[in-house]
């Protein structure tokens, strides 16, 4: 039975790697890719996941969505992780497709509602597509099987802030309606996805097997692992984007602990995800008052960065 999947995406050279997945998965239908700003600008977002379905040799429909946050300022993107072009600099032809003429939020609430019970919304960036999906139709929540966000930390810290993950801490506005709209929703955050590492002898497999869109792969990982190196120091990359998708396809590779999750949206913490597992009791109820959801804890790095490797040089 295979998955009829919505991606939604800031490429982003992580980004780029679970893109490749979702293309080659035999049990994977990606209907199409919604995009955002994040790791790139809007644009620069949108023309990247045009051009990695086309040097697969798919077209897949993509819509363009957020180019910036709800309410905070917008944060300049980083392209000392990911590049000018959001993957690493590598040179990188004109896309030949074009952006539907609906925008993301508006694609999201047609597919879903054409199907539902069916499409599962697997987010890696920051939220806002999602946020606009719900503000358009808030019965999508009862409509979609079901939402998988890479993003948030729980006891690892933070990547961008010492409490903060970047997508969260992109669109914390956004992050606190998606994360709390009471549809089935499961986190993969930094606790799951700093425990994985894509190693260069894995990219090394990975770009042989991937043809023209393998070149873009290992190029745009060169850049990235160098970042790595400084600021983790890992051989490596985290493969975070890639980890939502084997969250979905293999979840006994993963710890998880259903809870209350909210997010932190003003002042120095803003963007910290904040989660109470079902079974504790705090002093105040102020902190079980969301909607449960799953949150990764923690996952089998090596069986993880396996099923990566295997489902992209299949």
């Amino acid at each position: 039975m295979t998955v009829p999947l919505i991606f939604d995406t800031d490429p982003g050279v992580d980004d780029a790697q679970a893109i490749a997945i979702a293309l080659a998965h035999p049990e994977i239908e990606l209907l199409g890719m919604t995009t955002t700003y994040g790791n790139v600008d809007i644009d620069t977002a949108t023309h990247n996941a045009l051009l990695l379905a086309e040097l697969a040799g798919q077209r897949v429909p993509v819509a363009q969505g957020a180019a910036g946050p709800l309410v905070k300022p917008k944060h300049p993107a980083p392209t000392h992780i990911h590049g000018d072009n959001g993957l690493g600099n590598h040179a990188l032809p004109d896309a030949q497709g074009h952006a539907e003429t609906i925008c993301a939020a508006q694609f999201i609430v047609e597919q879903v509602n054409a199907r539902p019970g069916e499409i599962t919304l697997v987010a890696v960036g920051p939220l806002g597509n999602l946020a606009a999906a719900l503000q358009l139709d808030p019965g999508i929540v009862d409509r979609v099987k079901q939402v998988v966000v890479m993003g948030g930390s729980i006891r690892e810290g933070g990547n961008v802030t010492p409490v903060a993950e970047a997508n969260i801490f992109n669109d914390p506005h956004a992050a606190a309606r998606v994360l709390t709209a009471g549809w089935p929703l499961t986190l993969v955050g930094l606790d799951a996805t700093h425990r994985c590492v894509l190693g260069p002898a894995h990219m090394d497999r990975i770009a042989a097997a991937q043809g023209r869109l393998g070149e873009v792969l290992a190029g745009s990982y060169a850049f990235y692992r160098a970042f790595y190196r400084n600021a983790l120091d890992i051989d490596g990359c985290c493969p975070h984007d890639s980890c939502a998708l084997a969250w979905l396809m293999r979840p006994e590779l993963f710890t998880s602990v259903r809870g209350h999750l909210s997010v932190v949206t003003e002042g120095d913490a803003e963007g910290q995800t904040l989660f109470a597992p079902q079974e504790r009791a705090f002093i105040d109820p102020r902190w079980s008052r969301t909607p449960l959801v799953e949150v990764c804890m923690n996952a089998d790095g090596d069986a993880v960065v396996a099923w990566i490797v295997d489902t992209l040089t299949a």
